[in-house]
């Protein structure tokens, strides 16, 4: 194998291929700082192995609908097109080939796929932030940014993990909001 241009991060001497994709630490050969490298075959220029390619079909075996040479893995559970481990998309335990999912996605058919959901958080949030700026609708929307919060709380936040803070931030600002038309009422009422 090749020489690389991968150097120490210590020392800033060129590593050999023996010391990258090793299983445990190893250490430079110049400060004996302890590495780990982990590259792609890809990174050498080298054709992958047959490891990372899936493998053909061979005598009797099902080819792949979509790459005939290519060993068939599963079924498609929509189409029943036999397909290869490239092909194959799993989804809610079930497996999907390329076209089917595609067409699913296009006629919002398949119900097992997310691609967005409603952040009520950021509309707690807005509820409790928004009206300040005219003061009167703050009666109303306050007490609805409170009960969408609380409503809300259990309920998926995003396709990216987010915490309860939007949450929490809306109903301190709601219940400020609130305490502050009470008072305004108590003072107009004893006047």
């Amino acid at each position: 194998m090749k020489s690389s241009s991968i150097d120490c991060p210590r020392c800033n001497i060129p590593l050999e291929w023996q010391f990258f994709n090793t299983p445990d630490m190893t250490r430079c050969p110049s400060c004996a700082t302890r590495l780990r490298i982990e590259i792609f075959p890809a990174f050498f220029g080298e054709p992958p192995t047959t490891e990372t390619v899936a493998p053909l079909a061979v005598g009797n075996e099902a080819g792949c609908y979509f790459h005939p040479r290519k060993k068939a893995v599963v079924p498609c559970a929509m189409c029943g097109r036999c397909i290869c481990s490239l092909c194959d998309i799993e989804l809610s335990e079930q497996h999907v080939c390329p076209s089917c999912f595609e067409a699913g996605q296009n006629k919002h058919t398949i119900t097992a796929l997310e691609t967005h959901r409603v952040l009520y958080d950021d509309i707690a949030l807005a509820l409790s932030i928004i009206p300040m700026i005219f003061i009167l609708p703050t009666i109303a929307t306050a007490p609805i940014s409170i009960y969408l919060s609380i409503r809300h709380w259990k309920s998926p936040t995003s396709i990216i993990p987010r915490t309860k803070v939007r949450f929490i931030i809306a109903i301190l600002l709601s219940l400020f909001q609130i305490m502050g038309w009470v008072l305004l009422i108590s003072y107009l009422a004893t006047r």
